[in-house]
């Protein structure tokens, strides 16, 4: 009888062993984090360049959407990008949105944003973003 609890007893350490070395092995699968270092919506609109208000209300779009993870911008939180990247706001911020949309660059969000209209970047407005303002070359 002693036999028996002495083999039960091994079994449950190594049960437990088996646990342990299993959540080690997990963790050793996945990648660490990589801290990086945030960059500054004034630093992104410089390192982009754009070269119109329309670009600028574009990359601010961007850095919103990608940098800060909004799912969608209204007015107020382009006003608050320009004024974060210390730039002028545009006369009629409004306008260089519509551009925006005109372009194929933004489009209409399915819902408003604290009852403000709100907008996202389109697939091609955030490609554009990222290949610094330069339209893509048709095949």
């Amino acid at each position: 009888m002693d036999v028996k609890k002495e083999i039960n007893q091994i079994k449950k350490v190594l049960d437990d062993h088996e646990k342990r070395i299993s959540k080690l092995e997990n963790y050793l699968k996945t990648k660490p984090e990589i801290k990086r270092k945030k960059i500054s919506v004034k630093e992104f609109i410089l390192s982009k360049r754009p070269k119109s208000d329309v670009q600028k209300t574009r990359a601010i779009a961007y850095y919103l959407e990608k940098y800060k993870g909004f799912n969608s911008f209204n007015i107020k939180d382009l006003e608050k990008g320009f004024r974060d990247a210390k730039e002028k706001i545009p006369k009629n911020l409004g306008d260089k949105i519509q551009k925006n949309i005109s372009q194929g660059y933004m489009m209409e969000a399915e819902g408003k944003k604290n009852n403000l209209k709100a907008w996202v970047l389109t697939n091609s407005g955030e490609k554009n973003v990222e290949n610094n303002f330069e339209k893509e070359k048709s095949i």
